[in-house]
């Protein structure tokens, strides 16, 4: 078993759908709120998210994204006025490629995940962040899991990374 370090640097939560159920319709307007720490309930989602027991066995009960991508994605579109809960990913982090989390279990602060699959990016993305983000991000849109424990996820501190643990 190995494990990284990595840091969470943003924790977003919020109650409603902008994007998701809206194809063909205007997005919707429920804003991201960046909490500093999230209990993860498990097999049902984040307390106070959208997707939380949205239906059983759900593979987006929660999604992360790496940081390093919105800051490659902020030099190529000079696009640098856009936070990155406009992704409306949960967690963003530093440290990890999440593409080899894909049907991996994994354990990042004693809570135990699985990565089920990349969050595909849409043409929400050239709309939210900028025209050419959706291409940009393909392969590289974040990762959805489900999640196998419970337990209370909270951001890094800077000279703090926690350790993401590989279990299987």
């Amino acid at each position: 078993m190995s494990s990284l370090p990595v840091h969470l640097l943003h924790i977003y939560i919020s109650p409603g759908h902008n994007f998701f159920g809206h194809h063909e319709k205007p997005p919707g307007s429920s804003p991201m709120h960046e909490v500093r720490e999230v209990r993860c309930v498990a097999g049902k989602g984040l307390e106070g998210d959208r997707f939380l027991g949205y239906k059983r066995n759900y593979r987006g009960q929660i999604t992360f994204f790496e940081d390093e991508v919105y800051v490659r994605l902020q030099d190529s579109l000079f696009v640098h006025d856009k936070e990155p809960s406009v992704f409306r990913r949960n967690v963003i982090l530093r440290g990890i490629d999440l593409n080899t989390l894909i049907g991996k279990r994994f354990e990042l602060q004693g809570i135990e995940f699985e990565g089920t699959e990349e969050c595909s990016p849409c043409y929400w993305m050239d709309k939210a962040f900028a025209p050419g983000a959706k291409e940009a991000l393909r392969n590289h849109g974040g990762l959805r899991a489900r999640i196998l424990t419970d337990g209370v996820l909270r951001r890094t501190e800077q000279n703090a990374p926690a350790e993401l643990r590989l279990i299987s």
